[in-house]
């Protein structure tokens, strides 16, 4: 089975351009694709992270990425799948977070010599001349085309600005400037990006004559139709910082059950016959399933290590035999002198949203702090407490301990 089988069979391609040629092409090692990543935060996120695992096979395969952090987009802002219009970011945010995204790539493609790069787009686009622009690229782009182009369909009720309405163009033109520098021969990308991937190969072979491809990849969705990483408090961020390897592991843990088996053949690199035998696991396996793909989700982001840790620490809090030492944990600033709020402490922990469901859930009954049942919801905790670190039992399974930070 070549590597194009494979995507087909882990469910992965969603569109491509010229099935017979792009098949040719990566089962060969002959793509030198790339993939592009607008430096939207401080941190890539799980919505990032088919994207990494596609480029880490067909690396893997031979292929080589080119690998667009988007300097130079980020000005802009992609209104591919949204309704409002993305916040502008000074440079030196953009900068920053285009400096974070390599050290977390590094994880899944190997930048070794002759084998992967990073560009930046900032280095063609920020010096474009506007009329140079329109002049030589604007005339191979229909404006009637644009507008029916899906990625600006969500935005034209509420007003789409003629800021994000560029964005097409520096798309096709990041995929023109590429296949002419570095002989970058395809694009890879979500299938909602499909539309400004169709344009980037139209303006290299209307201007060059050259051949060029583009595969969209399956964005994977969860049995409510969420895109994949978001949660009730947010993205699920690839930083430990932002999401520790716990809450990482966690949220694969607790996919839901129809979307277990899709994760397994998208996102894990175990052998496609071993994920057809695991189909034929009796439903009362299906935790089993899930233990695994967070396990594997979480070794490939954080190391084996981390993923060991995490494990442990969930079979712990499962059997209520967890100890302070793998407990998941937050560390809590700015504390007055006399303690802190049980309601604010426990929106701090992400052990609820808002200060009604916390209250709710002390009056239920369902919270205790150091083993005590916490029976007012006016319960100050203190800053003694939060120096040796506070244990907070949500419900009979949900521990977390609370840290003064620093």
């Amino acid at each position: 089975m070549g590597i194009y089988e494979e995507l087909q069979a882990r469910g992965l391609i969603a569109q491509v351009t010229d099935e017979e040629e792009i098949r040719n092409l990566i089962n060969n090692g002959g793509a030198r694709f790339y993939i592009g990543f607008d430096p939207t935060a401080d941190s890539l996120h799980v919505g990032h992270f088919m994207a990494l695992c596609l480029m880490k096979r067909l690396q893997m395969a031979g292929n080589k990425p080119v690998v667009l952090v988007g300097g130079g987009t980020g000005y802009i802002g992609d209104p591919s799948g949204r309704t409002d219009m993305r916040t502008m970011m000074t440079p030196e945010t953009i900068q920053a977070n285009c400096d974070k995204f390599k050290v977390q790539m590094e994880r899944f493609i190997d930048f070794g010599p002759d084998k992967a790069i990073m560009v930046n787009n900032a280095d063609w686009l920020l010096g474009l001349n506007y009329i140079e622009l329109l002049r030589d690229v604007g005339p191979h782009f229909s404006v009637n085309t644009m507008l029916r182009a899906e990625c600006y369909k969500q935005r034209m009720e509420k007003g789409l600005s003629f800021l994000e309405f560029n964005y097409m163009i520096m798309q096709a033109y990041d995929f023109y400037y590429l296949h002419n520098k570095y002989k970058c021969n395809m694009q890879f990308g979500g299938d909602d990006q499909w539309s400004n991937m169709l344009a980037g190969t139209e303006l290299i072979r209307k201007k060059t004559g050259d051949d060029a491809y583009a595969m969209t990849i399956t964005l994977l969705l969860n049995s409510e139709g969420k895109k994949m990483g978001k949660t009730a408090k947010g993205a699920v961020w690839l930083d430990p910082k932002k999401t520790s390897p716990y809450e990482f592991y966690q949220y694969w843990r607790n996919v839901d059950d129809a979307d277990v088996m899709k994760c397994l053949r998208m996102l894990t690199f175990i052998p496609l016959s071993e994920i057809d035998e695991m189909e034929k696991w009796d439903d009362s396996r299906i935790n089993e399933k899930k233990a695994l793909l967070a396990y594997e989700l979480t070794s490939l982001v954080h190391g084996k290590e981390e993923a060991e840790k995490a494990s442990e620490t969930a079979k712990a809090l499962f059997s209520g035999k967890v100890s302070a030492e793998n407990m998941p944990s937050t560390e809590i600033d700015n504390v007055a002198d006399d303690g802190i709020g049980i309601l604010d402490l426990m929106i701090a922990c992400n052990l609820a949203k808002s200060k009604n469901e916390a209250r709710r859930l002390i009056l239920q009954g369902g919270v205790t702090v150091d083993e005590e049942k916490v029976t007012e919801p006016t319960l100050i905790v203190t800053k003694a407490q939060l120096q040796t670190g506070a244990v907070i039992k949500k419900g009979q399974k949900v521990f977390h301990r609370a840290i003064l930070k620093g």
